[in-house]
């Protein structure tokens, strides 16, 4: 063991240390490796014919309002995506039946990402 006077800011401390070996040092294991993560599930196929509603910029799904088989109308929220810390209304372009919704809330979606498919 060592002891030293060690001056920081001013105020001086003692302080002791002891000198090992390299050989006494254990080195710590290696963390474990964090579990890949679950593949997303794949989108629900688009019908042929529906208009498809795509996410404009890249954000979290907040909210879906819509069903499958849900008749809208032109200007009816479908759902509301978050991005940088505003909260983004997705609307019907026109009037129609949601054929399917392939986002749940919660979802991490990229700009183009089909969120729906209308009818």
């Amino acid at each position: 063991m060592k002891a030293y006077k060690v001056t920081v800011n001013g105020n001086v401390y003692e302080i002791t240390l002891e000198v090992i070996d390299k050989a006494d040092i254990k080195t710590p294991a290696a963390p474990a490796a964090a579990p890949a993560p679950a593949p997303a599930a794949a989108p629900a196929p688009v019908a042929a014919g529906a208009q498809t509603i795509s996410a404009p910029m890249p954000g979290t799904i907040l909210k879906v309002n819509v069903a499958n088989g849900q008749a809208v109308k032109k200007g009816d929220v479908l759902m509301v995506l978050e991005a940088m810390k505003m909260e983004n209304e997705i609307m019907a372009p026109n009037d129609g039946t949601i054929t399917s919704v392939n986002v749940n809330a919660g979802a991490s979606v990229e700009a183009g990402t089909v969120l729906c498919a209308l009818a």
